[in-house]
């Protein structure tokens, strides 16, 4: 299994970057995937790729590379919890507008209103 992926939407926020430490720092934002149910998901990038999120600004189409992360951390109560990251390495400006983005999403057809695809 690879842990590269790539996926395209539309800048929807960008965050300030965050000293953790001395030697880490992070840079949160956030992408809308197109749909009949948009996504919103987050990413972050780390360390000197926090500028690259510089040139790029809300509402702007966007293709992300991006690795999935998981760890595993245990409370001070024993209680084991998991988290997962997208780790962003690579932003491209996209040249496919949102309206294009948003027609070519799939359309789930359900027979009853009431129930969602899921």
């Amino acid at each position: 299994m690879s842990d590269q992926f790539k996926v395209s939407g539309v800048v929807k926020t960008i965050q300030d970057t965050v000293n953790v430490s001395d030697k880490f720092s992070k840079r949160e934002f956030v992408l809308t995937l197109p749909g009949q149910y948009p996504q919103h998901v987050s990413f972050q990038m780390t360390q000197d790729k926090c500028s690259v999120l510089d040139g790029y600004s809300v509402g702007q189409n966007v293709t992300v590379a991006f690795n999935l992360r998981g760890r595993e951390w245990t409370s001070p109560q024993g209680e084991v919890k998991y988290f997962n990251t997208l780790e962003a390495w690579r932003i491209e400006a996209s040249d496919v507008n949102s309206a294009e983005i948003i027609e070519a999403a799939p359309v789930v057809e359900t027979t009853d209103d009431d129930e969602l695809p899921f």
